[in-house]
Parts: C-alpha cells; structure tokens; sequence
C-alpha cells in the first residue's frame, strides 16, 4: 500500500456511503487475496479465505480510530490477517474432521437394487450379531444411548456410572465392533 487512505473517503464509508466502502474494497482486494491465498488448508477454500477478509475489512471499517496513530492501511491489513487466521484455525480444528475429509452427495441418489440389499441386509445382521455377542450389557446400554444422541455424562447419570467409564466403554465397541463395519 504506497498510497495512503484518503481520510474523507474513510469517514464515508464509516458512516454508510456504499462508493467509498467499494473502492475501500477494490484497494485491499490484491491484500485480501494474497493473505487467502496462503490461508487455504482442508476447510477453508480460497474463497470462504477471501469473504474472511472481506469480514475483517469491514471489521477494520467500523472500528478504527485516527486518534490511536496508527495508519488505516496497517489497521485494516491487521483486521484482515487476523480475521484470515481465525476463520483458519477454526477450520482445522478436530471438530470439523468430518466435513473436512467429506464426500458430497450426489445429486440423485440411486435406489439399491436386489443384489444391494441382499449385501446391506446381510452386514447388518452381522453387525447385530456382533453386538449381541461380544458386548457386555453394559456396553451395549452405553451404546444404545449414544445412538439415541445423549453426552457422556447423561449417560453415565442414566446407568450410574462415571463419564470416564462411559468413555471407556464407548471405546471397547468401537474396537470390538470395528471388523464389522
């Protein structure tokens, strides 16, 4: 940024005017950008990084204040990395594992056919005999409620239990009934 901000076209766009915001925009769209470009990891794509910055643009907008010294143009690059970096940390969190190594759907699913289902009915019949036969009662309530949705520790309140003896029991069918799946 060689160029510094034109003060009454900050102001502007602080108070509402959509041209000063747009040109604001059209001058950090190449910072933007090069920050989203290094951001992009599994869940977070090069554009969900770029409306990050936009966020943290609008961010720098609203918030800053001529009377601290500091430069708008360092400001608002500041609000955009950081704003960048969150929504990048975020998304690497375990927590959204499963979307992140996800397969999207398919627009029209497809109806199994005879041989599909014969194959599906046949792995869970499986499926119910490992559970019948290599889990314990308790592990099988344990599981039972998982499945219905509750957290650990209504669960162990449920069976009188300690969360940690849940946890462990949720883990034991995980590994027993792992073959199976």
């Amino acid at each position: 940024m060689t160029q510094p901000i034109d003060p009454l076209r900050l102001e502007k766009a602080q108070s509402g005017d959509e041209a000063a915001l747009a040109i604001l925009i059209a001058r950090f769209m190449p910072t933007i950008r090069s920050l989203a470009k290094r951001a992009e990891s599994p869940g977070l794509d090069f554009d969900d990084a770029v409306q990050e910055g936009y966020i943290g643009l609008f961010h720098a907008v609203k918030t800053y204040d001529p009377a601290k010294g500091t430069a708008f143009a360092t400001y608002a690059t500041t609000c955009i990395r950081n704003s960048i970096v969150t929504a990048m940390r975020a998304a690497g969190r375990k927590k959204h594992a499963p979307l992140n190594s996800s397969v999207p759907l398919r627009e029209s699913a497809t109806v199994p056919g005879p041989e599909e289902l014969a194959i599906l009915k046949e792995q869970y019949r499986e499926a119910v005999r490992g559970i019948n036969t290599k889990l314990s009662g308790f592990e099988k309530e344990a599981l039972l409620l998982s499945l219905r949705g509750q957290s650990y520790s209504e669960i162990a309140k449920a069976l009188s239990r300690t969360p940690k003896a849940v946890d462990n029991a949720l883990v034991r069918v995980r590994q027993k009934l792992k073959p199976h799946t």
